[in-house]
């Protein structure tokens, strides 16, 4: 299975607000694809997500459209840095497995 972690570093705790809407909307969008499991948390202006996937097809279909897409185009405004990692594996991560793997091998965006 392909696993995607990101985090978001949000510009300001006002910004969660914006970013509560947007992940929404996400989540409906992702409820109606092939994913396998989600697992989301967040406090303050650090939030976030991992998601696995049956194929690296399904996983791109659900990036680049919908939802997600509309999202992506406003991160900057929303956040000051976001990691993301995507790997196989044949077991979903621990929290504490996945943030260390983001931290050590994730990508950098910094707005």
């Amino acid at each position: 299975m392909m696993v995607t972690i990101t985090s978001i570093k949000l510009r300001s705790p006002w910004k969660f607000f914006a970013l509560s809407y947007n992940a929404m909307k996400i989540i409906r969008q992702l409820e109606s694809t092939n994913f396998l499991q989600k697992k989301a948390r967040g406090i303050w202006t650090m939030h976030y997500t991992i998601t696995s996937w049956k194929s690296e097809e399904d996983l791109k279909t659900f990036a680049k459209s919908g939802a997600h897409l509309q999202a992506m185009k406003v991160s900057a405004d929303l956040a000051e840095e976001i990691r993301t990692l995507t790997y196989q594996t044949d077991t979903f991560p621990s929290w504490k497995e996945a943030k260390e793997l983001l931290s050590e091998r994730g990508k950098v965006l910094r707005f």
